[in-house]
Formats: C-alpha cells, sequence, structure tokens
C-alpha cells in the first residue's frame, strides 16, 4: 500500500498537504523560525450557534498560532477499519483498537497485524463498539492491557472496563476479564465516553457518557450514579484509594468529577500532572476542561451550546455556583475526541501544547496553554479530510494519529 506523505509548513494561514496522490507539494522552508507567531484571527470564522457571552477573555475563538518548524505528516496505512483508541508498545509499534471489536499491532512502517482474538463481544452499533485503550505501567514483564467498550446487558447497554494479558505470540487476549460496568444501563447508542489512562498512582481513570437522552442525560449530575463521569478505579475495578467525597446520599466511591456529557479524549499535562479532558457539547459548546476532584462540570445544568433542534438546553444557562467553567469551548463543534499533550523535544515550539483530534472539524486541534488558560489555536491537516478519532505520541517522540477512514498518520520534523 503506498504511504501518503503530507508535508507541511505552517508560515501562512495555509496547510500544504495532500490527501492519495502521489504528487508531492512543494514544501515552503522557513528562514529565522520564530516560535508560535500568532494571526490574531481565531482559526474558527464561521458564526457560532449561541449568542452567549463567555465567562473570561479567550474561553473561546483564541488567536490563531503556527508551526514554524516543517512538518511532515505520513499516513503509514490507510488498511485499518474504523479505529477508535491508540497507545505506544515499548518496543514502539502501536497497539490500536477498531470499533467492530478488534485489536491490532501496527509497526512504524505501516505493517498491520491480524486481528487479536480473545476479547469480549462489543455493541458495536451507533456510537459504540470496542473504545480506548492502555497498557499497565508494568506492561513490559505482565503484557497486561485495559480497555472500554460498549457492552449489552440486561436493561440495555453500558460503558464497560475489561482487562486481559497480551499473549506471548501476540495473537490473542488472555483471560479477559471485566472489571466495571458504569451503570444504570440505558437503551441508546450515543455516548459511551470510552477513554482510559493510567494516573501516578497506578490507578485507572476512566471516562462515561451520559448516553445522550433524558432521562439519563440528567443523570450527569447525580452522583449515585456513573453516567456523565470521570471515574477512578483501581486495576481491579474497585474504587481507588484518595477518591473525592460526593455529599449525597448513595453516592458512587468511585466517581472522581461529575457533570460531563461524552467525553472522548483525557490525558494528564507532563509538566503539572493534571488531568485534562475533552468534552462534545451539543450543537456548539464542546470543551476542554482541566478535571479536578470532586468538581462538577456542568451538564447539563450549564452548556455554551444549544439542543439540536436549535432551542436552549434546560433553561439556557452558562454559569452556575458550584459548576466549573471549560477552560476553553467551541462554537461551532469541532468535535473533539482522544488527545495528547506533546512532552518530546523535536519540535521545542509544541513543548507541553495539547494536541485534540476533531472528527466534525475534520483536523488536528493544537492548542497552546500557559497558566491553565489556552493561549493560541492552530488546525493541523485540517485539507485531508479526514475524522482524526484519536492521538499519541510514540516512544520515538512522534505524534500517531489514526481517523475514522482507517489512517494511522506519523506526523513529526521533517
Amino acid at each position: 500500500m503506498n504511504n501518503i506523505k503530507v508535508f507541511i509548513a505552517l508560515t501562512s494561514m495555509v496547510l500544504l498537504t495532500i490527501g492519495c496522490s502521489k504528487k508531492e507539494p512543494d514544501t515552503v522552508v522557513v528562514e529565522d523560525p520564530k516560535p508560535n507567531p500568532t494571526t490574531e484571527t481565531p482559526v474558527e470564522t464561521n458564526p457560532p450557534n449561541a449568542t452567549y457571552s463567555s465567562a473570561f477573555q479567550g474561553q473561546t475563538r483564541i488567536k490563531g498560532v503556527k508551526t514554524t518548524t516543517v512538518i511532515q505528516a505520513t499516513a503509514i496505512t490507510t488498511a485499518l477499519t474504523a479505529p477508535w483508541g491508540i497507545t505506544a508498545l515499548p518496543d514502539g509499534r502501536l497497539l490500536v483498537t477498531e470499533k467492530a471489536g478488534r485489536m491490532r499491532i501496527i509497526t512504524t512502517t505501516g505493517t498491520v497485524s491480524s486481528a487479536i482474538t480473545g476479547i469480549p463481544a462489543v455493541n458495536a452499533s451507533g456510537q459504540g463498539g470496542l473504545l480506548g485503550l492502555c497498557l499497565d505501567p508494568q506492561f513490559a514483564t505482565n503484557k497486561m492491557v485495559y480497555w472500554v467498550f460498549s457492552e449489552n446487558v440486561t436493561g440495555g447497554n453500558l460503558t464497560a472496563v475489561a482487562k486481559g494479558r497480551l499473549s506471548g505470540d501476540e495473537a490473542s487476549i488472555e483471560n479477559a476479564t471485566v472489571i466495571y460496568r458504569a451503570g444504570p444501563a440505558a437503551n441508546s447508542n450515543a455516548h459511551f465516553g470510552g477513554r482510559i489512562l493510567f494516573d501516578q498512582t497506578g490507578n485507572l481513570i476512566v471516562s462515561t457518557g451520559e448516553r445522550a437522552y433524558s432521562p439519563s442525560r440528567e443523570l450527569a449530575q447525580s452522583a449515585t450514579a456513573a453516567l456523565g463521569k470521570i471515574i477512578r478505579i483501581t486495576t481491579n475495578g474497585l474504587p481507588a484509594s484518595g477518591n473525592p467525597t460526593f455529599t449525597q446520599i448513595g453516592a458512587l466511591p468511585e466517581l472522581f468529577s461529575i457533570g460531563h456529557r461524552n467525553p472522548q479524549g483525557i490525558a494528564f499535562h507532563p509538566m503539572t500532572k493534571e488531568l485534562w479532558q475533552s468534552e462534545h457539547g451539543p450543537r456548539g459548546g464542546d470543551e476542554i476542561n482541566r478535571v479536578q476532584p470532586g468538581a462538577n462540570y456542568g451538564w447539563p445544568t450549564i452548556t455554551y451550546g444549544l439542543e439540536y433542534n436549535g432551542q436552549r438546553v434546560l433553561t439556557g444557562t452558562q454559569q452556575q455556583t458550584g459548576m466549573e467553567q471549560p477552560v476553553y469551548y467551541w462554537d461551532p463543534v469541532v468535535s473533539p475526541s482522544g488527545m495528547t499533550f506533546y512532552s518530546g523535544n523535536r519540535v521545542p515550539e509544541w513543548q507541553n501544547n495539547l494536541f485534540v483530534g476533531s472528527l466534525s472539524g475534520m483536523h488536528i486541534v493544537r492548542l497552546v496553554i500557559e497558566n491553565n488558560k489556552v493561549t493560541g489555536e492552530e488546525r493541523l491537516l485540517s485539507t485531508d479530510g479526514q475524522r482524526f478519532r484519536d492521538i499519541t505520541q510514540g516512544i520515538d517522540g512522534a505524534l500517531y494519529a489514526i481517523t475514522d477512514g482507517g489512517r494511522l498518520y506519523r506526523i513529526d520534523k521533517q
């Protein structure tokens, strides 16, 4: 399969990319580059859906920035089928989930393995399927993999967490076990959340969706339900020690934060070690949040979005005491999905920047963050026409991004 090479030189508002053509564009070389030159004009130029006012300056439509380093983005394979999650193996290869219920291993040159067997059945209808995944911190010796999937149960389906051991021949997952189920079940095929990672204490952080429709979506505000939450559990699925305490009677001890809609991205800041999260809004109101333990992020009580029919969500409130404001939001939406902070040194101007896969926006979001505020935004690979589902940093320091269309990109300094 031919590689698709894209050379990007961001010295103007034009991002030079190619699709499936073998013809390569001219590469523009920047002389005397300066880090993060601003365009002053926000990258979003379309009118917002809502007339709401932001809570503080820079909360939305921040000034644009441009990468000055010459970047090469290569689609190392186009052979995947609806990939959803990606993580780097210790030897540099990549472990990827596909929505229908498969895992595959991919080399950095684009060789794709056969499907790994032994994974419990998933409900792949709608937005469901085999979702995010992560490796045990001791994977090199114990070969343990953890993943999120949508599971059929009595009463509908739900977001579930499982674990299993990658076999020595890497052909199967052994002793796959469901360790956690985010109840209650719902008759919905939407808003499963679905990201998972390890925190610094060796516990699992998992994002769950509120399942999209009433009455389940209102449970995002209830501490007695695991819908619309960030949860923190042990590798056996039990509530982790040190979780915040919610005062509501019957509050679940695994909850870390509440009031989320459909959080499809979570990542730890490489310097502060704080948890950040991306979240789908309705018609407008996509969010980036800095997640604090015990905090309420407001959905559906407060939002910068509208219902899909254009009506206000509930009372149309954007600010309320006791509910957190997003660090950043988009209107119209970009549909933010998986995300990662850049901690490499190959592109110095990207240090500690947040990279977010954009689905409906069909690009990769780059956010410059200073003192927990977004100070600049850039759109990468915006002419490739791809829905970017997840992105991670590889062992080699490059960024690797997967798309709903089956591509896996390697993005690095040329």
